[in-house]
């Protein structure tokens, strides 16, 4: 394992703001993995050093096969971090909506720039992403759709699931869109947590990581689990959004994962002042519950659960 500095700059307190790379083996540069990029994703942040520490033990052993270079940047903004912040603490810039970046632009747009030049060199981008909205998911692989075909080459992560979906404007500015867009095979791996810790969960991602490696034949140990066939969702034709009709406390009565058929109640909403019951969620149509609304409010029309049909 080689450590190196991706990025080097005054702070305003303290030590410089730097952003670290961990590199494993020689040769071809094959995957990069970039982990948080927002203040609050410490699920995030844990899957990349659980990866850092793994690949480490399989570069000891001799099990990281010859001619292939992996890089792992497991934080892109500690700062943000440090303050509990989800963007940058400073000007509130959400880090992953300025990529590629620029040298001489504000100063995520530098940091991204630092961390975009050095990912765009390898052939495959893993963005260990998390969501904009506070909830839960089914783990799976998210690729947006771009001039670069590769859709089938996601089966590698057996995950259960890999999302398709076309990019909305504002995530044309994402890692995984600009990489695409420099010719990387992007993906974007979403864990059942973001502002705490799952460890069955962050075991899942890193089970897959390392199966995409090993099939690749990148890593030569054997990786036990995961699925041997992946139900591909194009986000617009398989995926409902479910969405509240008035204000109140958040009270789900499924989980992610769960299966339901149409009427089954899904959430209650409770007033706030007398915890009254004010309007009950209902499935729509037979399905599973993919994403799940988690925080214990929530805002009228709202989208708090998503269904794949």
């Amino acid at each position: 394992m080689r450590e190196i500095e991706i990025c080097d700059m005054p702070s305003l307190y303290r030590d410089n703001f730097r952003v670290k790379g961990y590199v494993f083996g020689n040769g071809k540069k094959s995957v990069s993995i970039v982990g948080t990029l927002r203040g609050n994703e410490y699920q995030q942040q844990f899957i990349a050093a659980r990866m850092i520490k793994r690949l480490k033990e399989l570069e000891a052993a001799g099990e990281l096969n010859e001619g292939y270079e992996v890089l792992v940047i497991p934080c892109a903004n500690a700062y943000s971090m440090n303050t509990k912040k989800k963007f940058w603490s400073i000007d509130n810039t959400d880090m992953n909506r300025v990529f590629p970046g620029r040298t001489d632009g504000s100063t995520t747009e530098m940091i991204a720039d630092s961390v975009f030049k050095i990912t765009k060199e390898y052939e495959y981008g893993i963005h260990l992403a998390s969501y904009y909205m506070v909830g839960s998911f089914l783990p799976h692989v998210r690729i947006m759709k771009s001039q670069l075909s590769y859709f089938e080459e996601s089966v590698g992560f057996m995950m259960p699931y890999m999302m398709i979906r076309d990019p909305r404007s504002y995530e044309k500015k994402t890692l995984n869109y600009t990489w695409q867009e420099a010719g990387v095979k992007a993906f974007s791996l979403y864990s059942s947590q973001t502002d705490g810790i799952d460890r069955n969960s962050a075991h899942t991602i890193v089970r897959s990581i390392l199966l995409f490696l090993k099939n690749k034949g990148i890593i030569s140990t054997e990786i036990l689990g995961g699925y041997t066939e992946c139900e591909i969702l194009e986000e617009e034709k398989r995926i409902i959004p479910i969405r509240t009709s008035h204000a109140g406390f958040f009270v789900p009565k499924v989980k992610v994962g769960f299966e339901v058929s149409k009427g089954d109640l899904l959430a209650e909403i409770h007033d706030l002042y007398t915890d009254e019951v004010i309007s009950e969620l209902k499935s729509p149509v037979d399905g599973v519950i993919f994403f799940m609304h988690t925080a214990p409010m929530t805002y009228s029309q709202s989208a708090v659960f998503k269904i794949i049909v």
